[in-house]
């Protein structure tokens, strides 16, 4: 259940998804307001409490969040080695999906050009500053993601003190000017990708990460990303590659390529390190 819902946790710290020793607990949004919920696996089950608003709502998508509409008919890992073997070794791999636009795009506007360290903290950043504390008897320090319009309210100086610079600062108002109009409810993958697209700040790689998480996209990829093309590239052709030859390399696997990044996630490999790390930027000094 952990490794299931492993792809929508920003860092050990994230306010809205917690792993501890009583269940995972995990908090969103909903049309009918916020919610927090706690998953216990027991005896091959999943016990779901749910408290706030939205706690009907938000128990009843559990099990998409969990996988349980994935559907990987037609996938044929043994076009390869590699994923033919990290297929058979995770089983529980499914592709979740959340339904909830907002949830998953904020994170993803903090997370362009950065480290995912800066990321994750300037996530916990805006969610002490304007999240709202978690319904019901969550663990201490779980938040709930702001609403768009308390993410308006955020002034300049608030922003920069979260860590966060023009250029995402910009998206993100951007987004959460229009967010009524994005929520996933009515669109296909495609249709919410180009309409996240018409946004300004919100390019092909954010509307990817998006799509994966509200829909479970089984096939798109994150063109642009810092790390996947080499990770595809080494893992699948044992060289280095670019976007357009990553797409090259997982063409055999269409309608499926993100399920194949997945796999790859878990046990592909990187190239050798041969220079320094990207260092984080701590925006809030500059």
């Amino acid at each position: 259940m952990r490794q299931a819902l492993s792809r929508d946790r920003r860092g050990a710290g994230d306010p809205t998804l917690r792993y501890a020793d009583d269940g995972v607990w995990r908090t969103t949004t909903t049309a009918a307001g916020p919610a927090t919920v706690r998953l216990v696996a027991a005896a091959g089950e999943v016990r779901v409490e749910a408290w706030g608003p939205g706690a009907a709502e938000a128990g009843a998508a559990v099990p998409s969040w969990l996988g349980a509409e994935d559907r990987p008919d037609g996938f044929d890992a043994g076009r390869h080695p590699l994923v033919d073997r990290l297929h058979r070794l995770s089983p529980w791999l499914r592709l979740g999906r959340t339904g909830r636009t907002w949830d998953a795009l904020v994170p993803a506007v903090l997370e362009q050009k950065v480290t995912g360290i800066e990321a994750h903290r300037t996530f916990r950043e805006l969610l002490r500053l304007a999240g709202e504390p978690a319904p019901g008897p969550a663990p201490a320090g779980m938040r709930v993601l702001p609403t768009a319009d308390r993410v308006l309210a955020v002034t300049d100086w608030q922003w920069h003190r979260c860590g966060l610079d023009g250029a995402r600062r910009r998206a993100l108002r951007a987004v959460a000017s229009v967010a009524g109009r994005l929520e996933a409810a009515g669109y296909d993958s495609g249709t919410l990708q180009r309409r996240l697209r018409s946004v300004p700040g919100i390019g092909v790689w954010t509307a990817a990460e998006v799509v994966q998480r509200t829909h479970g996209d089984p096939d798109t990829v994150s063109y642009g990303d810092y790390h996947l093309k080499n990770l595809v590239g080494w893992s699948l052709a044992g060289r280095k590659t670019d976007d357009d030859g990553m797409l090259e390399l997982l063409e055999p696997w269409r309608g499926h390529r993100q399920r194949v990044v997945r796999l790859l996630e878990i046990g592909g490999r990187m190239p050798p390190k041969r220079g320094p790390r990207m260092a984080p930027t701590d925006y809030r000094a500059i």
